[in-house]
């Protein structure tokens, strides 16, 4: 469980284990300008991780995303992420419902304009993991056991119905945010954590659209694993009829989407710009 009961949002939060390695001056700006192995580096925002006193974490440092982008977000419709707070508040609601995730450590923010907030989050390494995009990403070629599969499709139906029942949307919900504890896996039992929160959404009750954006990026990130009608529908089953509303035209939204984020992913464009940024964290 992370140190901030529910009914706390500090503006600081930074405790004695990251203090410790830390100067006498601005501890706020010295984590904003700390540096490390850069995990993910784009505008706004820079994920990198770090050693200190033999612990590894991840801090995810937001130095603003400008009006710009707000009103990007706004004219579509949708809610921009301005800062850190999106992913410590789901962090919290995951503890309270019981989806493992990247324990919390230290949070802070500074600033009143939505546009230049500057704000980070630091969190605890998990250390040994495998994502399920990996561990299924030869799957077509050499497929796993039979039991081993089911027991996933399980852990993940449940997952996300849990995640969805409780009003939250991952909004990058991949195989590749979905990660085994790699110890416990070794010893046939299977641990699942949820990671990359920082687009999460939390409502008051259960989304139906948002959910089945979620399915359908679950459902697209796994076509080219092999899995089998038998295996969709054991999912289907075990997530449950009760969240999906119309069930048929559901699915069928998800299908299609699914579809249609499959057919933006291979094509040239998408392709060229995945290289670029792959290419861009190699020479960081």
């Amino acid at each position: 469980m992370n140190s901030i009961t529910p009914m706390t949002t500090p503006s600081t939060f930074i405790p004695e284990e990251i203090q410790q390695h830390l100067g006498s001056g601005d501890a706020f700006q010295q984590i904003m300008h700390m540096q490390g192995q850069v995990f993910r580096d784009v505008r706004g925002r820079k994920t990198i991780m770090v050693e200190l006193g033999g612990n590894r974490y991840f801090i995810k440092q937001h130095f603003g995303v400008g009006w710009k982008e707000i009103f990007k977000n706004l004219v579509t419709f949708r809610r921009p992420i301005i800062g850190a707070k999106t992913e410590m508040l789901a962090i919290r609601k995951l503890d309270e419902i019981g989806i493992a995730t990247t324990p919390f450590v230290a949070f802070g923010e500074k600033g009143s304009n939505p546009a230049t907030l500057r704000s980070f989050l630091i969190t605890k390494d998990l250390g040994d993991i495998i994502s399920l995009e990996e561990l299924a990403a030869d799957w077509q070629k050499n497929p796993p056991d039979m039991k081993l599969k089911r027991q996933l499709i399980i852990a993940v139906a449940r997952l996300a119905r849990n995640l969805h029942a409780n009003g939250m949307n991952h909004r990058d919900f991949y195989l590749c945010h979905l990660c085994l504890d790699a110890k416990a896996f070794s010893q046939s039992q299977i641990k699942l954590y949820l990671i990359d929160l920082h687009r999460m959404q939390i409502h008051h009750k259960p989304y139906n659209k948002g959910n089945m954006k979620d399915i359908a990026a679950l459902y697209f990130s796994s076509l080219d694993t092999g899995l089998s009608v038998r295996d969709y529908l054991r999912f289907k089953h075990y997530y449950g009829k009760g969240l999906t509303g119309d069930s048929s035209s559901f699915w069928q939204d998800v299908v299609q989407r699914a579809n249609g984020l499959y057919k933006k992913f291979h094509s040239d464009k998408f392709q060229k710009r995945l290289q670029l940024e792959k290419g861009a964290l190699k020479n960081e």
